[in-house]
């Protein structure tokens, strides 16, 4: 490879690396391509040569983040060697450890899913999350035992997803209202990875 070549590429992954970290903060509408060169300390002119509009930055940046959001999941889903007690288990430590490190992407996601949702139900593969996995074989099957009341999986998965999900959405409001600081509501998050199987599983049982 060139060092021209190699200098392209590294330009390229500075100006992704520095819109990820906008598009988190403020999100489509509210970020400037002039914000996004600022934070890569690049001018202008270069990062439109690189990416010719924010919308198709912004769509890469999108999809990537939400790619690898559900891929993660995928893998826990379709693990055919680990119960649904174990998934619930793996999706709320994967997710919370996740989250923690990049706080910013549970509001992102929610944001630009609701301001465009036929884009990414075409780009990526939901249907095969929501419908084909692992887990949701395994939640019929522990219906038909009796090992849990509720037959629809969607409100199985919809509980674990929100007990992940929603206190990070939330964090100004319970910071505010209770007081505590980023490592105290860390802290009571990684709490969290042990309580959300108890509490799912206490939902989810045969009556």
């Amino acid at each position: 490879m060139k060092e021209s070549e190699k200098i392209d590429v590294s330009t390229e992954e500075k100006i992704k690396e520095a819109a990820r970290i906008v598009f988190y903060k403020k999100g489509f509408a509210a970020t400037r391509t002039r914000d996004i060169a600022e934070e890569a300390d690049i001018n202008l002119a270069l990062l439109n040569y690189y990416f010719r509009s924010k919308a198709k930055l912004f769509e890469m940046i999108m999809l990537e983040t939400l790619s690898g959001f559900i891929q993660n999941m995928l893998v826990v889903l379709n693990d055919e060697k680990t119960t649904l007690e174990k998934k619930v288990e793996e999706i709320a430590s994967r997710y919370i450890d996740l989250i923690i490190k990049e706080p910013e992407i549970p509001t992102f996601i929610v944001t630009e899913i609701r301001n465009n949702p036929d884009m990414l139900l075409k780009k990526l593969p939901i249907k095969q999350v929501l419908t084909n996995s692992m887990f949701f074989k395994q939640h019929e099957e522990a219906v038909n035992k009796g090992e849990i009341s509720e037959p629809n999986p969607l409100h199985f998965l919809m509980n674990v997803i929100g007990l992940v999900v929603f206190p990070f959405i939330a964090k100004p409001l319970l910071m505010g209202g209770s007081g505590i600081n980023d490592t105290e509501f860390n802290a009571l998050m990684l709490e969290r990875k042990k309580l959300i199987p108890v509490w799912i599983k206490s939902m989810m049982k045969g009556e």
